[in-house]
């Protein structure tokens, strides 16, 4: 399947923990790629543009309202990816989500760091489709990769954009 993603289904894969290919490969096909999960982005949306409490939220959404808070957190971590300023930041955004998680979850063992590390693969598979449906390269993005939000230092590696 060659369409491109919409936010809303952009935002579902991110909220769900899918990568976007798998998420991608199951429009068409399955009706919780196609509806469910965009509808509930759409109404935890909603629910955040018209400030709904959170029992008005797990209503709506049909589930208890520990999980709609998760949600809506969830939600926001999802947008911080999406609507990235590029590429780059979307993937920095996510890997650092990732690694968060990891810590709150206190690594502890081999196994749990490969966990993390498979996470870190499946955003720069993220990344990998959203520079193809951008059409541009990741050396046009490797000054992002590589800042450093503290000082504007710059190392000089190659940027094809400079």
């Amino acid at each position: 399947m060659s369409r491109t993603m919409n936010r809303t289904q952009l935002l579902a894969a991110e909220l769900f923990n899918y990568s976007y290919a798998n998420y991608r490969g199951h429009l068409g096909v399955n009706e919780r790629f196609d509806h469910l999960m965009p509808q509930t982005v759409m109404t935890l949306e909603k629910a955040e543009r018209e400030d709904w409490p959170l029992k008005k939220l797990a209503r709506k959404l049909e589930i208890e309202p520990e999980h709609a808070e998760d949600l809506r957190r969830g939600l926001q971590d999802a947008r911080s990816v999406v609507d990235a300023e590029n590429p780059a930041e979307a993937f920095r955004n996510g890997v650092a989500q990732s690694i968060r998680l990891a810590m709150e979850l206190e690594l502890e063992s081999a196994e749990d760091v490969e966990k993390l590390v498979r996470q870190i693969c499946y955003r720069a598979a993220d990344l990998a489709y959203l520079l193809k449906v951008e059409g541009s390269s990741l050396s046009r993005y490797s000054r992002h990769l590589r800042r450093n939000p503290d000082t504007e230092y710059h190392d000089g590696y190659f940027d094809e954009e400079e």
